[in-house]
């Protein structure tokens, strides 16, 4: 995990950056500033950053979420859940989480708009991960022992949240 620790950082700042300057005013994270700061302060930073860096739909709204991918799939690498006296490696939940959101979203049963992009972009990074984790000590099981390890992996799916978009 040590060795991952600073990419980690880098890829969620990247991450944070897209969604704090390019996505909507109405996720979390973007909710979190306004409240730290001035709507006005944000907004005002938001056009700035946008005019200076303009980026095209996929860095807006894909790149993160295949980031986020990356991110979640390294931390689960080391980790699986004993259900019902099986293993289930934790490395799988990224993608499956990712591509069950995107049909929760075709089908209209969650909020957001279908995009094979997602898809796409979401696979690739998570097969980077997998590819980078492969030769990693074997998994243990999640809650173990609660180490570092199980913290970065558990704060990794709980920044996801911020995220989320939010249309009250």
């Amino acid at each position: 995990m040590k060795k991952h620790r600073y990419l980690l950082a880098g890829v969620l700042l990247i991450s944070l950056f897209i969604y704090s300057f390019y996505r909507t005013e109405k996720t979390v994270i973007n909710q979190l500033i306004i409240r730290l700061f001035t709507r006005e302060g944000y907004l005002l930073a938001k056009a700035k950053v946008a005019t200076f860096l303009p980026l095209n739909n996929y860095f807006i709204y894909s790149l993160p979420e295949g980031l986020w991918i990356y991110c979640i799939t390294i931390t689960s690498s080391f980790f699986y859940l004993d259900i019902g006296g099986r293993k289930w490696r934790l490395v799988i939940a990224p993608i499956l989480v990712a591509v069950s959101m995107e049909i929760c979203q075709w089908l209209h049963l969650a909020n957001g708009r279908f995009d094979i992009m997602d898809i796409l972009s979401a696979t690739f990074f998570w097969l980077l991960a997998l590819l980078d984790t492969n030769k990693g000590p074997a998994p243990e099981p999640l809650f173990k022992s609660v180490n570092m390890k199980t913290f970065y992996c558990i704060v990794s799916y709980g920044i996801v949240f911020l995220a989320h978009v939010n249309y009250r």
